[in-house]
């Protein structure tokens, strides 16, 4: 009986990178969500990723605080120094990754440079 060979990380990124600068209000951000049907995207300055920030990240730290959508920056709301993961890294650990820190998705990144995002989904189909 063989063993298949593990699978890389590069090989099930199934989402480009949708990003937003630091400066963007939240509003911009939640448009970009709804517009790409997806429920975070990644906080990038000239290409370098600096944080994640989710639907649930804009209800529970803006929106239920009572903050203005409009006058606060995506930078002053998302999670700074995400978990992140290299595009050469086996599935396994990317999922490992996502059980420690209890995160369904992980951004991918290289050099600091963001490739794409990986989801609990990705990681756990069969190849």
């Amino acid at each position: 009986m063989s063993q298949d060979p593990p699978r890389h990380v590069r090989d099930v990124i199934t989402r480009p990178v949708v990003s937003v600068h630091p400066d963007a209000s939240l509003v911009e951000a939640a448009q970009l969500m709804r517009a790409q049907d997806i429920g975070e995207v990644l906080v990038a300055d000239g290409g370098k990723l600096l944080g994640v920030l989710t639907d649930r990240d804009i209800t529970l730290r803006a929106v239920a605080e009572g903050v203005d959508p409009l006058a606060v920056t995506c930078h002053a709301v998302c999670t700074a120094d995400p978990v992140t993961i290299g595009p050469d890294e086996e599935v396994a650990e990317a999922a490992a990754l996502m059980r420690r820190h209890a995160v369904r998705r992980l951004p991918v990144v290289e050099a600091g440079r963001p490739l794409g995002v990986i989801s609990l989904g990705d990681v756990t189909e069969p190849p």
